[in-house]
């Protein structure tokens, strides 16, 4: 039985007390799950191919695919996982602090894409980092680094990344670095709530037994459409880049 307190923490998910529909429905995805052209960039890991973390992962995503209410959740394709170091822009946030200081709103996200090139081509590397699985969500996995100096040295990619991109968002300090599994298209009934207590629970286990330290490529500047590719443009890694 899931105690009180882990059925809380879904209450997010839940449909009590909600009045509109989850995040990003009709900018992300439709009613149906489909996603919809989204264009932005971003610097992400994506899970390293064929490794033992994208199996434990996949099945993971198996796992909660097959629970009741299931389609509820839109989810993104395996080739698609990833770790977001530095979010970009996207079409539809086209404001202060989300947005490249000195360029103007209504431009082209691929001409951005251009400029950010041109400015990642001298960024530094700011070293190889680990990561660990801290909790599965219904919305997918949350991370941390490995150890304390892994921790640091994430965030300090992410705090330089700001000078080449532009901005800094909102989220900046608090930001959780996660790897998304789904979106939620429609709100949990509250009953489901104490099933995906007990999935999330069982699939931290079983990824964090699996997985103890994540397999992920380096980190790439990347451009998208939507949320079933990001396309690698730089490895910020690469001394020859």
């Amino acid at each position: 039985m899931q105690t009180d307190t882990a059925i809380e923490a879904l209450r997010a998910y839940g449909a009590s007390g909600k009045s509109g529909p989850p995040r990003h429905f009709g900018t992300r995805f439709d009613s149906k799950g489909n996603f919809l052209n989204e264009p932005g960039n971003t610097v992400v890991s994506h899970v390293t191919n064929g490794s033992a973390t994208q199996a434990a992962l996949v099945d993971v995503r198996a796992r909660m695919m097959g629970l009741p209410f299931a389609h509820h959740f839109s989810f993104t394709p395996v080739s698609s996982l990833h770790m977001t170091l530095a979010q970009g822009v996207i079409e539809f946030r086209r404001k202060d602090n989300f947005w490249p200081e000195g360029v103007d709103h209504d431009a082209d996200i691929g001409g951005i894409t251009d400029l950010y090139c041109d400015r990642l081509k001298t960024f530094p590397d700011f070293g190889a980092f680990r990561t660990r699985a801290v909790a599965v969500t219904p919305l997918g996995v949350t991370l941390a680094g490995a150890t304390g100096e892994d921790e640091s040295t994430l965030r300090r990619w992410r705090d330089e990344l700001c000078r080449p991109l532009g901005f800094r968002h909102p989220d900046h300090d608090d930001y959780v670095f996660h790897i998304t599994l789904a979106y939620l298209i429609d709100w949990l009934p509250d009953e489901a709530l104490p099933v995906y207590a007990g999935a999330v629970a069982d699939c931290t286990a079983l990824l964090q037994a699996r997985a103890p330290t994540l397999e992920l490529d380096d980190p790439y500047f990347c451009s998208f459409e939507d949320m079933n590719h990001f396309e690698p443009l730089l490895n910020l890694r690469r001394a020859d880049r």
